[in-house]
């Protein structure tokens, strides 16, 4: 389904994109994608909605923009537009009036633009590449602030030169800085769960014998599905949780989806000390999860949307990285550690989310070099570093 989604928006949507671009150079708007900053009226401003749509850890990555938001734009009323996969990581922000669910599929998107037409001052797109996300700006914005890359910048009136030298928090918020909004900040709000979602998980650490002392790590050996380069080798896993079992006296809860059930069990028939883990995977809701890591003392996983939830939370946090790069998408936040050992593989990074770039590994998978960047990590390599958070 994802990568069927990709397809269509990447080749339809770039379509739908040149088409309504014709209307912007008709009204006298150039459609160049070079850097360009307009004029906004600050004080016009009473209604604004964020578009984003897809990834969990770039939705969290979100957050400090929109609170930034709400500072310079106290009374205006500030709307959300996410999809049922990410809008969890806005539940209950005290930042925003209202999360608009928006299912991916044309009736519900063609739905949602004939309610919306022209009917905020302000749309950020906060997308850095899908094409959906631009024609839903165009329709709904009178003012929309965008990345200036690809067709789909032709639909903004304002356009920002998207910057992967940086982190992405940084990034999202260069977005607002063209509204006279300076703000720069070293960790991420926290994310929000229902006392409902408190008692399930409470329970659920109860029914597996996981107790208020015990030293909880939470890893997630998982990545998104279109992703998987982004994984460590299981049997690392498994090696490195034993290690640290047998180090700290600790217990490891494991963290992923549901699709990633099997892959836990599999590290888990690896290790010596199996009887010390929990297969928290399929479990457990999105928020629900936000709880969970909430518990723990430290995180270890994968780029993926579970080491973006512990940063937030404040967990202390180890990222592995391989396929892109810990400056561009690393925990954030003082004292959490991307550990990155891509420098001898002729591809890393290979992942470049703003330009549609997320493959597999580009080695062939039959060979000894396919992953390469993350098989650089040790094991070794990673208990130095849980040392040094310890």
């Amino acid at each position: 389904m994802v990568v069927l989604i990709r397809f269509i928006d990447k080749h339809l949507g770039k379509l739908i994109c040149n088409f309504l671009s014709i209307f912007n150079t008709l009204k006298g708007n150039r459609n160049d994608s070079e850097y360009k900053q307009k004029s906004i009226d600050t004080k016009s401003i009473n209604k604004i909605l964020i578009v984003q749509l897809w990834s969990i850890g770039e939705t969290i990555l979100t957050l400090p923009t929109i609170e930034a938001l709400r500072k310079k734009f106290p009374k205006a009323e500030i709307n959300v537009l996410a999809t049922p996969r990410n809008k969890g990581v806005y539940y209950n922000n005290k930042d925003i009036n209202k999360t608009i669910k928006l299912n991916l599929n044309p009736l519900s998107v063609i739905n949602f633009i004939l309610k919306n037409i022209k009917k905020y001052d302000l749309v950020i797109d906060m997308e850095e590449y899908l094409n959906i996300s631009a024609v839903i700006s165009f329709f709904a914005g009178r003012k929309i602030i965008g990345y200036s890359h690809n067709s789909r910048a032709k639909l903004y009136t304002n356009k920002i030169v998207y910057n992967d030298k940086q982190h992405a928090t940084q990034t999202f918020l260069d977005l607002v800085r063209s509204l006279d909004i300076f703000c720069d900040t070293d960790k991420l709000p926290k994310l929000n769960f229902s006392k409902n979602d408190k008692n399930v998980v409470d329970k659920f650490l109860r029914n597996n014998d996981v107790k208020r002392n015990d030293f909880v790590i939470c890893v997630a050996p998982g990545a998104a599905e279109s992703a998987k380069a982004r994984m460590w080798p299981y049997d690392r896993y498994a090696e490195l949780c034993d290690e640290i079992i047998e180090r700290y006296n600790s217990k490891i809860i494991f963290a992923g989806n549901f699709n990633e059930i099997e892959l836990i069990e599999g590290i888990q028939k690896n290790m010596e000390n199996k009887n010390k883990t929990t297969n928290a995977a399929g479990k457990i809701t999105l928020n629900q999860l936000f709880c969970l890591i909430s518990k723990c003392k430290l995180f270890i996983g994968n780029d993926a949307g579970p080491m973006h939830i512990a940063a937030a939370q404040g967990i202390k946090t180890i990222g592995l990285f391989g396929p892109n790069l810990p400056i561009r998408f690393g925990p954030y936040g003082k004292g959490n550690i991307g550990l990155y050992k891509g420098y001898n593989c002729e591809f890393s990074p290979c992942i470049n989310v703003h330009k549609g770039q997320v493959p597999d590994c580009l080695y062939p998978k039959n060979s000894n070099e396919y992953q390469k960047c993350m098989k650089n990590i040790s094991v070794n390599d990673v208990l130095k570093e849980v040392e040094k958070l310890i």
